[in-house]
């Protein structure tokens, strides 16, 4: 396992690390996770909120259950076709590297939207488009190393750590990939308002390095992560 692969999962841990940090606790709140995926950080949202009633959704049953068995009340469907809960019937909504890999982007915010309660917030973090390896990589003729060209492997980037693997599970390609502007501006106009917009990791810096840097020029993180609260 060389330095590359280590700093990207690294970073990625970094990025669930700044999300606990974002979310202010919320006793008593009503939690709904968006790709449970298994469960475990779900799991760490709800502790760090406070949370009593944890709800989510996954696209893959195999996954849903074993999230299920952590005491999550995990529904299997898929985002692209809305959400099976009533209006205004959660406190939080929690959407961790989902966002990209959803084709009807204006639905799934529009979704998210609907089920948030008055004083509710939406917590979503996504690649950020705008990473300095990501201008790195094109400037070099490359592929962005999160954005997906094929359903079935990882290819167009030699530097990407993950290159020629195949993806995990069906429904992990990377179908639209956003910068923190182009967030924001989506989320505007699905009711949602920015409270906060940052980002977290600096790949291909260590995570303690990539902080620091992350905090200096939040514009050009490895991810971004946005709280949002229904607009009046």
């Amino acid at each position: 396992m060389g330095y590359l692969y280590r700093v990207f999962r690294a970073t990625e841990e970094e990025n669930r690390r700044a999300i606990i940090a974002t979310l202010e606790p919320r006793a008593g709140a009503r939690l709904l996770d968006l790709g449970t995926h298994r469960g475990e950080f779900t799991a760490r949202v709800a502790k760090r909120l406070g949370a009593t009633s944890v709800s989510g959704i996954e696209l893959l049953e195999e996954h849903a259950e074993v999230a299920r068995g952590r005491g999550i009340d995990v529904r299997r469907a898929d985002l692209d076709k809305g959400l099976p809960f009533e209006d205004a019937g959660f406190d939080v909504v929690h959407a961790n590297q989902v966002i990209e890999h959803v084709r009807r982007t204006d639905t799934f915010l529009r979704e998210v939207r609907r089920v948030l309660a008055p004083g509710g917030v939406a917590c979503i973090s996504t690649n950020n488009l705008s990473s300095w390896h990501n201008v790195l990589s094109l400037a070099l003729g490359l592929q962005p190393m999160p954005m997906h060209v094929s359903d079935e492997t990882i290819v167009g980037n030699p530097l990407n750590p993950l290159d020629g693997r195949p993806h995990t599970d069906i429904g992990r390609t990377h179908l639209r990939l956003f910068t923190g502007r182009a967030l924001t501006e989506l989320c505007e106009r699905h009711g949602l308002e920015q409270l906060s917009l940052r980002s977290a990791g600096y790949y291909p810096l260590p995570p303690r390095l990539g902080r620091v840097a992350a905090r200096v020029d939040p514009t050009h993180g490895a991810f971004l992560i946005g709280l949002f609260r229904p607009r009046s």
